[in-house]
This record gives structure tokens, C-alpha cells and sequence, in this order.
């Protein structure tokens, strides 16, 4: 009697873990990558096109009917016409002004309320907690915001640009967080030495974190830099305003910009112009962003681990 003798099975060949995880498969990784190039392709070539339609000879812009992805030849006429001490470089000065002094104004009052809200001798200091908390639910709306500013006579000034955003409600709740994951021994240890809360917050906490300070700072720029709602409700003198409504009403609008000291067949084409100071706006942020960005990624998780 013959017997018959099971044929194993074939299992099917498991491919090698990569840390944990099976490795995706050739067209996997070919369709990520061409889904990935198509989508940074997206994002690069309006850069590229803003950037040469500013370094395009006239003529070249004119052809193209305004915008231009391969310049024939490098003309910065249009960054020439815009830094020649017309209205783009008063813009552009009031912009860093505004930049760098409401920065470091928000900085300021922020840090100071978020370690005065970690500190336990604080009387009501949950409740203080809860106010800076339901304020980021409810904002006082346009018009009392208006008001206010007009009674403080800050209308028609630069402080009107720096004063009603200097504090953002968000920005003290990451830096209460971070202040408040620093060792408690060593504030302690500086109480009893007798060092006061300045000297504590300025000697320990701001060394120790400067992690979030960089994150909050920047995030605290950016929104000067960019905002240009508040110069056009609060400021009825056009040369007072930042670049961001300069860059509004000669590019959004479409308006002509004029006021250089140039010649007329000096004067780059219009969308040079524009193209040019879109750059403008874009280029100090960018150059910015690389000196803070080893602190972005541990700032960014600021209290989303404890212990």
C-alpha cells in the first residue's frame, strides 16, 4: 500500500524588516517619487517664474506677456528701479523697523507673562491661566479693536502696527509650557541665593530657552513681516506704509507704480517691477529661517513630551 507524502507547502518569501517595517516595493517607491517630484514642481516653479520674470531683460517680458520661466539674459534694472530710494525702499525699511522692534516688544511681554504664570506663588494664577486661554476663542472684533487703538491716539503711527499684536495668547501658552518643563530645583536654588525674579527669568530661563524663544520669535516676525491689514486700517499717510501694502496695491491691485528717480526709458517693464519686489518681501525671511532652524524642530514639540 502506497503511501502518499504531503507536499510542503510553498510559503511565500516574507521580504527583510527595515527598523520594524517591511520596505516598500520598486513601483511603490517609483510612483512616491514621481507623485513627490510633481508636487515640489508645483511648489518650485512660481519661485522660479517670479525670480526670473524679475531678472528678464524688458523686451523678453514683453514677448512673454509678463512672465518668464528662462530669462535670455540676467537684467536687474527692476531691483535697481525699487532700492533706488523710491517708495519700495521706505517700505522696505518701515517693514524691518516694524520687524525687529514689535519682535522683540512681543518677546518681551510674552516671556514675561508665561514665567509669571509658571511661578506657584502666584495668587489666582489658574484663573489668569484660563483668561489667557478663553482669549484665544474670543477676539475683541474689528471694531473695538479700532476704537481702543483711536483712544490711545496710535492712529496714523507705526506703534499702531506693533502695539495691538504684541501679545499672542498661543505663543505664551508654548512658552508657559517650556518655562514650566525646566528643572524646578535649579529656580529654586537660585530663590533661596537670593536672586530675584528678573534675575532669574534673564539669567536661567531665557539661556535655557532659547529653543522656543527662536521658534516664537520667528513665528512672532513672520507676522509682522507679512501683515498689511493693520497699516491699511490704522495709517492714512502712504509713506508710512510697510512693504506688504506697498506690495498689495502695485501687485494685487495692479496699480503703476511710479516715484523713482529714474528715466523713463530707464524704467523696467511692470511686471518686472512687481516681480521684483514680491522678491524683495520673500528674500529676508527666507535668509532668516536657515540661522533658527536647528532650533525649529525642538522648539516646534515644545510640551508635547513630559518626563
Amino acid at each position: 500500500m502506497s503511501t502518499i507524502t504531503p507536499t510542503p507547502s510553498r510559503r511565500r518569501r516574507r521580504r527583510p524588516l527595515v527598523g520594524g517595517q517591511v520596505p516598500p516595493s520598486p513601483a511603490a517607491t517609483v510612483v512616491k517619487a514621481i507623485v513627490f517630484s510633481v508636487a515640489c514642481a508645483l511648489v518650485v516653479l512660481p519661485f522660479v517664474g517670479i525670480l526670473s520674470t524679475s531678472m528678464a531683460p524688458p523686451e523678453q517680458v514683453s514677448r512673454a506677456g509678463g512672465l518668464v520661466l528662462f530669462p535670455e539674459s540676467l537684467d536687474f534694472s527692476a531691483y535697481q528701479a525699487i532700492l533706488s530710494g523710491g517708495i519700495v525702499t521706505r517700505a522696505l525699511g518701515i517693514s524691518v523697523i516694524v520687524t525687529v522692534c514689535g519682535t522683540l516688544l512681543s518677546l518681551t511681554v510674552s516671556s514675561l507673562l508665561a514665567y509669571t504664570l509658571t511661578r506657584p506663588a502666584l495668587p489666582f494664577r489658574r484663573g489668569l491661566t484660563m483668561l489667557v486661554v478663553i482669549s484665544l476663542f474670543f477676539s475683541p472684533g474689528l471694531l473695538p479693536t479700532y476704537l481702543a487703538v483711536q483712544s490711545y491716539g496710535l492712529l496714523n503711527s507705526l506703534a499702531s502696527l506693533i502695539v495691538p499684536t504684541a501679545l499672542s495668547a498661543f505663543n505664551v501658552i508654548v512658552l508657559r509650557a517650556f518655562f514650566g518643563s525646566l528643572p524646578s530645583d535649579i529656580l529654586d536654588a537660585a530663590e533661596i541665593d537670593g536672586a530675584s525674579e528678573i534675575r532669574i527669568l534673564t539669567s536661567i530661563v531665557v539661556p535655557l530657552s532659547k529653543a522656543a524663544l527662536a521658534v516664537i520669535g520667528l513665528f512672532y516676525a513672520v507676522g509682522y513681516w507679512n501683515a498689511f491689514f493693520s497699516a491699511l486700517l490704522y495709517l492714512n499717510d502712504s509713506t508710512m506704509w510697510p512693504l506688504q501694502l506697498v506690495l498689495r496695491t502695485y501687485v494685487v491691485d495692479d496699480n503703476a507704480i511710479t516715484g523713482y528717480d529714474l528715466a523713463a526709458e530707464a524704467i523696467p517693464a511692470q511686471p518686472s517691477l512687481q516681480m521684483a519686489i514680491l522678491v524683495v518681501s520673500v528674500v529676508p525671511i527666507l535668509l532668516v529661517y536657515p540661522w533658527l532652524q536647528k532650533h525649529f524642530a525642538k522648539g516646534a514639540l515644545t510640551g508635547a513630551i513630559k518626563g
